[in-house]
């Protein structure tokens, strides 16, 4: 229990001094014997040799609110490509056992592109992969911004291999993801 105790105190006591020797100059060419000078007789040297600085004023704080987006039917003041989060478009994921798909419509749910792993040539057991998801992913994301999207909101839906791969591939083809909101269905417990 002793030996426990000291470990612990030791191990504490090292973290807590590690940055305090790692500011302070040794004297001493001998590793054992190594004498700290004052680190308060540094900081008057330094202060001495460098001109001293003005502070610049510090750019203004980031809400927590300001950095993620808004929940739905709640205002917002961030923008991507001057349009407002309901504006974007939005990329739908339906990851099954034995496909992915990847459909991108507008903010009204117009059709502009559509992909999937059998679309992209994998047949079989290899539609099932998530290399295949990525690959679908990469190409949506190719035909998303020939049409001039840049900007996705990202809606997953089913339990499939390719569910985070479809993702990485559109971030990989150059769309940014703003949002990913999970739509699958939680099945309900059967009271008796």
């Amino acid at each position: 229990m002793y030996l426990r105790l000291y470990s612990l105190i030791r191990g504490s006591c090292q973290q807590f001094f590690e940055p305090l020797n790692s500011s302070v100059r040794i004297i001493g060419g001998n590793v054992g014997l190594q004498h700290p000078l004052s680190s308060s007789a540094i900081r008057l040297q330094e202060a001495d040799a460098k001109p001293v600085e003005t502070k610049k004023p510090s750019a203004p704080v980031k809400r927590l609110k300001d950095l993620f987006p808004p929940f739905p039917g709640e205002e917002s003041s961030l923008a991507w490509d001057s349009k407002k989060f309901e504006e974007l478009p939005i990329a739908h994921i339906k990851a099954t056992y034995n496909n992915t798909h990847i459909h991108v419509t507008d903010c009204l749910g117009q059709y502009m592109v559509r992909t999937s792993c059998g679309s992209e040539g994998f047949k079989n057991v290899k539609k099932s992969t998530p290399i295949a998801a990525q690959t679908a992913g990469i190409s949506a994301a190719a035909k998303a911004r020939a049409k001039g999207v840049t900007y996705v909101r990202v809606l997953v839906k089913g339990l499939g291999p390719g569910r985070l791969s479809a993702i990485k591939g559109l971030t990989m083809g150059g769309l940014e993801v703003v949002s990913i909101t999970d739509n699958t269905p939680v099945p309900q417990e059967e009271t008796p």
